[in-house]
């Protein structure tokens, strides 16, 4: 049976993706929790319509970020977490963070595939946040002060 895949199955098929599978594991699994649709005609014109949509969705975004990233360039963004006499912070700072206070201190929108962060920041200090976005890199600097 010919599928779509709605949302990512590990070692099955990723979203948007059309496979043929077992009848049985189709119906028996895949189809009741939504994780796919049967492959009808006017399901994988939906499909393309919406790949489409995303793509130019995609384009207008990086665009825009393209925009960001030559304002966002050598630019300071704080943020204030709890921590130790050490230094260490009670909870990390991951992308989403950095990237709400980037928008709440300076009103740059940047998505969080562009940022290059290896680990979340588990400690008080300075550092610098690479953004890389195709070819294009940029960085800004990061404090995190301790309350």
């Amino acid at each position: 049976m010919k599928v779509i895949f709605l949302k990512d199955v590990a070692r099955v098929g990723k979203k948007y993706d059309i496979k043929e599978v077992n009848d049985g594991y189709a119906m028996n699994f895949l189809l009741p929790r939504r994780l796919a649709e049967t492959a009808t005609l006017k399901a994988v014109a939906q499909l393309e319509l919406k790949k489409r949509e995303i793509i130019i969705e995609r384009e207008v975004q990086e665009s825009l970020l393209l925009k960001n990233l030559e304002e966002i360039k050598g630019k300071t963004v704080t943020i204030k977490g709890k921590a130790n006499e050490l230094g260490h912070l009670f909870s990390a700072i991951h992308k989403k963070e950095i990237l709400e206070a980037m928008s709440e201190q300076h009103h740059a929108e940047i998505s969080e595939e562009f940022i290059v962060l290896e680990k979340p920041i588990k400690a008080v200090g300075e550092f610098e946040i690479p953004i890389s976005i195709r070819d294009k890199k940029s960085s800004f600097k990061l404090v995190v002060a301790g309350e």
